[in-house]
């Protein structure tokens, strides 16, 4: 990809196309007004994370195989899902000086040749575009709302192969919702997991996960919570109902993806960012709006 120029494959993973489709909507828009060309490939498929818990190799050799696919393309990619962003970023890396790893490849008829970047979406938005040329775009302030913000695990960790924002001090997402005119709490449990990682094994514990995050937002007042992947809103949004039938809670408690809220202050019809689709509705969110 020639340096200024925004454009990437558009890697969407298992879980975007089938559970987060007002996810996919609202970052299409959004990349659209700021000139960043998202390319579709029909050939990329699984990231290997799934499997990563149980054989390592497998998962490296699934993620250089959608790399090597990009290469091809010459193309950096640009991921919805924390968890995709980590395993292609460290399969990326191992890439560079894993020959193992480079012949197991060769065996599947693909070849990694120029070397490529992956960025999530999020972001591609605070260091490619930037919060400066966002703020000028910004056409409905959000001033009224008071929003928690949700990193998760894999949008800055291992530290070691993202380095672009600080895991124990995370600024990113709250500079982002910032420049909407929105305001950020701070809350307990800012920096926990979802509880999604183990939700196949375990579900009773999953859920206390998420329980625990789900309390803290509500005990801040914040009006919703700001997600950047596609299972912590699983965990927070789909789960939401369960959790609070299971722990006899209420929460009641909007869950947005980030590039929902980006397009609902750049002056975007909500109904062109799926808002319809979001398991908690955003009445209240709206209704303060107003």
């Amino acid at each position: 990809m020639q340096k200024g120029q925004l454009r990437y494959a558009f890697f969407l993973g298992c879980t975007v196309p089938i559970r987060a489709q007002n996810y996919e909507l609202s970052a299409r828009k959004v990349a659209r007004l700021f000139g960043i060309e998202l390319v579709d490939v029909d050939d990329f498929s699984c990231c290997g994370f799934p499997v990563k818990s149980t054989h390592a190799p497998t998962t490296s050799l699934i993620a250089a195989r959608n790399l090597a696919i990009a290469s091809n393309l010459g193309l950096n990619v640009c991921t919805l899902c924390s968890s995709c962003s980590s395993t292609l970023t460290e399969a990326n890396m191992r890439l560079a000086e894993d020959t193992d790893l480079k012949r197991e490849l060769g065996r599947t008829g693909r070849e990694y040749r120029d070397e490529i970047h992956v960025k999530h979406f999020v972001r591609v938005l605070w260091e490619d575009v930037g919060i400066d040329r966002i703020r000028e775009q910004v056409k409905r302030s959000l001033v009224p709302l008071r929003l928690a913000a949700h990193y998760g695990c894999h949008y800055l960790k291992p530290r070691e192969i993202f380095g672009f924002d600080e895991p124990e001090d995370p600024r990113s997402l709250d500079e982002l919702i910032q420049v909407t005119g929105a305001s950020v709490v701070d809350y307990e449990n800012k920096k926990i997991c979802c509880g999604g990682a183990i939700l196949g094994i375990d579900e009773d514990d999953a859920l206390q996960i998420a329980k625990k995050k789900l309390d803290s937002v509500k005990e801040s007042g914040a009006d919703a919570l700001i997600s950047i992947c596609p299972f912590c809103s699983i965990m927070y949004e789909d789960n939401q109902r369960k959790i609070e039938s299971r722990f006899e809670s209420t929460y009641e408690l909007p869950v947005l993806y980030y590039p929902q809220l980006l397009g609902i202050a750049l002056g975007i019809e909500p109904s062109e960012l799926g808002v319809r689709m979001n398991k908690v509705k955003l009445d209240s969110v709206f209704a303060k709006l107003e």
